[in-house]
């Protein structure tokens, strides 16, 4: 194996943060860091995911201090059980590096590998210290207290990453590029710096990864105050849930915001974190991370980073699991928890309150976000008891009244099944009922034209479905409906394409459960006979499998349905979930 003196293991810097601990710079000085990038050219290199890539950046950077890389079994193991490394320091977060067995097989222990963006710019050297196979379900269990995938932690890892996690550390090359914001883009060494020329002391960080509105400045600055400190507002722009607004909105929202505090007692940068959504861990995880950009406090609210519900509707986490969490670790941490309640509008005050403080003849207000949405969606007055005006200028011009937000009804189902037929009755009402732009992405329309060449192989099919997922997350994104139609037989690649479409708007998966007698009752083509026949190899339903959607949106048995029926109860849905106006 070749040896390279750049990847000697030795930090770049290293840096006493004034609340305790080691920030650890991974970066290699520009000399050693050059002749890695020349070096990494003969390694043999990994396409990191986007989750991935925000991890590697928070590693280098010194963000995830003490890590110095992607976590070997013996500190996984030990985190998994008891949110500790191997050397017994408090790190309550899995930081691994999923590769696929293909890969995995091309790697042993004390190899480099060269770690890529999508373009393939080497950013790092990984050492390898270990591979191994993960238990992920164990995994999921212990970090987020569940195996239900409506959690989309539990679903990023137990349906979508590879099966082979490689441990070891990383020297850094280059950071990732980032076009947007860079001037908010602070690393943990360059916004302590900040701080100390600015005399900042006391330093209370917020994490968000929504607008803010009046509820959260008067949160904030009661907090700051509280301690006598000043406010780092620090939103979360890498990954959030999906569903979430986009990063770029509401980014200019929180510069909006800035102007209505204090002159001088706010700051806003932007944390390229890709959350996991885990709720008491994750909270034990941002405060770390808060400490290490150089807060001496940090704001924990009710459900700090909670998913939501679980398919059965109960919350994933009780709403102060996190701040008991916290409050266990407190010493340990370096960094001083702020519990704060959620603040509530009383209109007979005409003022905000901590929700404990609500009096019995007080009149309490609020706008959901659904509402909000649905007030963006139809126009209607939002109050400036709620947010403010510029907040709500950002808002409407990204989400246009009338316009409608963007979604993929996402039919699947065996051949036969019907998906075709209620694609089409559905796309007859939406275009009799509106003027919305909509794009039917038929499975084997696709074939023939956007995945010709493809045969019918697991990967195959996978990359006929990815592709109708892409292309529909695009039209999404420009605010239009994608209907899609395709088999789509595996739960993982339904997955993928759904990850794809919320990160732009309303995704709906649509399962046409129609048994497979009637749907080989209706084959004209006779394609069920001759691959019973053995005349037509994998395919669904009798030598291939389908996997039947634990968790669709919408289902339908089209036996004896009527097509417009069913169509017109898609519509509802599509009307109360915002889609189309009522």
């Amino acid at each position: 194996m070749t040896t390279n003196t750049a990847l000697a293991p030795t930090l770049h810097d290293t840096l006493n943060p004034p609340h305790g601990g080691v920030l650890k710079d991974l970066y290699l000085p520009a000399p050693q860091a050059a002749a890695l990038k020349q070096h990494s050219a003969t390694l043999v290199g990994w396409d990191l995911s986007a989750r991935q890539l925000c991890d590697l950046e928070l590693l280098l950077n010194g963000a995830f201090s003490p890590l110095e890389g992607f976590l070997a079994r013996r500190d996984y193991d030990r985190v998994v059980d008891e949110l500790r490394l191997a050397d017994g320091t408090l790190w309550p977060m899995p930081i691994t590096l999923d590769v696929s067995e293909a890969f995995a097989a091309t790697v042993q222990p004390g190899q480099h590998v060269a770690l890529r963006d999508s373009q393939g710019v080497p950013l790092a050297v990984l050492t390898v210290e270990d591979i191994y196979f993960p238990d992920k379900l164990r995994e999921a269990r212990e970090v987020f207290g569940t195996t239900d995938t409506t959690h989309p932690g539990v679903a990023d890892l137990i349906e979508r990453s590879h099966p082979v996690y490689l441990g070891g550390k990383v020297r850094g090359i280059a950071p990732p590029q980032h076009y947007d914001f860079p001037e908010l883009r602070d690393t943990p060494r360059g916004l302590r710096e900040w701080f100390a020329r600015n005399g900042w002391e006391t330093i209370v960080a917020f994490q968000t990864r929504n607008p803010m509105h009046r509820a959260h400045r008067e949160l904030t600055l009661r907090a700051a105050e509280q301690v006598g400190g000043k406010l780092l507002i620090q939103p979360v722009v890498g990954r959030t849930k999906p569903g979430d607004v986009d990063h770029y909105t509401r980014v200019r929202c929180y510069r909006a915001l800035l102007p209505h505090y204090p002159k001088n007692d706010a700051t806003l940068s932007l944390l390229p974190l890709a959350m996991r959504m885990g709720g008491p861990r994750e909270a034990v995880w941002h405060a770390i991370i808060r400490k290490n950009y150089g807060a001496s406090h940090f704001i924990v609210g009710r459900d700090h980073a909670g998913p939501g519900n679980d398919r059965s509707g109960k919350p994933f986490y009780d709403p102060f699991a996190a701040q008991e969490l916290l409050a266990r670790h407190q010493q340990e941490l370096g960094i001083r928890i702020v519990p704060f309640p959620a603040m509530v509008y009383v209109e007979n005050r005409d003022t905000y309150v901590p929700s404990n403080e609500v009096k019995a003849d007080d009149v309490v207000k609020d706008i959901s976000g659904t509402e909000l949405r649905r007030r963006l969606a139809t126009g209607e007055h939002i109050p400036e008891w709620f947010t403010f005006p510029e907040v709500v200028e950002i808002l409407r011009e990204r989400h246009p009244a009338g316009g409608g937000k963007g979604a993929a009804l996402f039919f699947t189902g065996l051949s036969g099944s019907g998906k075709s037929t209620l694609a089409e009755a559905v796309i007859a009402k939406l275009l009799e009922t509106s003027s919305r732009s909509i794009t039917l992405l038929d499975g084997d329309e696709v074939r023939k034209n956007l995945s010709k060449g493809l045969g019918f192989s697991r990967e195959d099919r996978a990359a006929n479905v990815t592709r109708i997922g892409w292309v529909a997350s695009e039209i999404v994104r420009h605010g239009g409906i994608a209907i899609c139609a395709p088999i789509a037989p595996y739960a993982d690649t339904r997955a993928q394409v759904r990850r794809l479409v919320q990160q732009h708007g309303e995704f709906v998966e649509i399962y046409v459960s129609t048994p497979i007698a009637v749907c080989e009752g209706r084959d004209r083509k006779g394609l069920y006979a001759q691959a019973r026949a053995g005349k037509i190899p994998q395919f669904t339903g009798v030598s291939d499998p389908y996997e039947v959607p634990a968790n669709p949106e919408l289902a339908f048995d089209t036996s004896d349905a009527d097509p417009a029926l069913i169509a017109n109860q898609v519509l509802a849905f599509l009307r109360n979930r915002g889609v189309l106006a009522s």
